[in-house]
């Protein structure tokens, strides 16, 4: 644990916390929270955050703000000038990475817990978090990806998140596994174990938690999941936004790949290796067919064929097991999110191999354009 810091003064720590006035504070935690242009959700975010039932942790709450221009920032010194424990720190890059890596540097805590804008969190995120590290003393801990929607479009899409079929199947998707993971949403650390490791990579838009945790488990840290550990992400409410998330997940995931020098995990070669294969089978049954081959051509046929029943098989599969526990409403539009999901992905995945969005900590347009903060 770290040692306490003379800059932490009992002011710094949250009026609304309730905590009991004669017990003394068993832990000091920072909330590091990256935002850009959140003036939906801030508000209710922050009120939210302020009535955390946090008993004796004394909490302070870093927002860094990737220089909003719809309102955020008003409503940000709004919060700040009647909360001391409540700091607005700059991000002048609007990346994710760098503005969490701005706040880690400036806490005062030695307990560091991510949260983001979007998601809705229990009264007791913030104290499972500190417990379940405790208990555990394992270097990262989370809970489950959990999913709220409202409507059509957006419950389908949240369907599609928790489908092995549709996302891979990692475990941080299941709400009811607890145990190792090899990643969970957000996180919570020790602020020794982020300074050890060096912090994030600052030029990842985005799977920079990834890379994180890679680079936790490769120095024999554990990362553990709790169902303790309750919050609610929101998905996207529509396929094009879904698309552009998930187009961007692929393509800054080959940049993690590169950064470790192997894949987190193999399931995030799938999506890419079906496309290339749904492409490069036609074609090449095109050229054996120019080339008078006939026998050829007709197994790349064949090959191709195989694969695109292999996969509307699974697709629809899948569409009825879960239209069948959620609603039959959603099984026309299901096969559609899925394949939204695995497309976008296998394409960024695609244009990650060949175009690379930074080089040397030098940003180029490519980096622009692919950043999800730049809104």
């Amino acid at each position: 644990m770290l040692p306490e810091t003379s800059s932490w003064t009992e002011h710094d720590a949250l009026s609304e916390s309730n905590a009991e006035p004669d017990q003394p504070a068993l832990h000091r935690v920072s909330v590091i929270v990256p935002c850009r242009n959140e003036s939906r959700y801030i508000r209710g975010f922050l009120d939210g955050l302020l009535h955390q039932d946090l008993r004796s942790i004394e909490m302070e709450v870093l927002i860094v703000d990737g220089m909003s221009i719809d309102g955020t920032r008003n409503v940000l010194h709004e919060f700040a000038g009647r909360h001391r424990s409540i700091r607005v720190l700059d991000n002048p890059e609007r990346i994710a990475a760098a503005g969490l890596n701005r706040a880690i540097r400036e806490a005062r805590g030695e307990i560091i817990l991510r949260m983001d804008v979007h998601t809705e969190y229990a009264l007791n995120y913030v104290r499972s978090c500190v417990e379940v590290l405790d208990e555990t003393n394992a270097e990262n801990v989370g809970g489950a990806a959990r999913t709220r929607a409202a409507g059509y479009l957006a419950q389908a899409i949240a369907y599609g998140f928790h489908s092995s079929f549709a996302t891979g199947g990692a475990k941080f998707r299941d709400p009811r596994y607890e145990g190792e993971v090899t990643s969970v949403p957000y996180g919570c650390w020790r602020k020794s174990t982020l300074e050890f490791l060096g912090l994030f990579d600052g030029e990842l838009v985005r799977g920079q938690d990834d890379e994180l945790n890679c680079r936790i488990i490769s120095c024999g840290g554990r990362i553990w999941q709790s169902r303790k550990i309750v919050s609610w992400y929101r998905p996207r409410t529509t396929p094009p936004a879904l698309f552009r998330q998930f187009f961007q997940n692929g393509f800054w995931k080959v940049a993690v790949i590169r950064r470790l020098g192997r894949p987190p995990s193999m399931r995030n070669l799938v999506p890419a290796f079906s496309l290339m294969l749904g492409v490069l089978l036609p074609l090449g049954a095109a050229g054996a067919s120019l080339g008078g081959m006939t026998g050829g051509r007709n197994l790349l046929l064949s090959a191709w064929l195989a694969l695109a029943a292999a996969y509307v098989a699974l697709s629809l599969t899948e569409s009825v097991s879960v239209a069948k526990r959620n609603g039959w409403i959603f099984l026309p539009i299901l096969p559609v999110i899925f394949a939204t999901y695995q497309l976008a992905y296998g394409l960024g995945f695609l244009a990650g191999i060949f175009v690379r969005p930074a080089t040397s900590g030098r940003p180029n347009s490519v980096r622009k354009v692919l950043t999800p903060m730049a809104k």
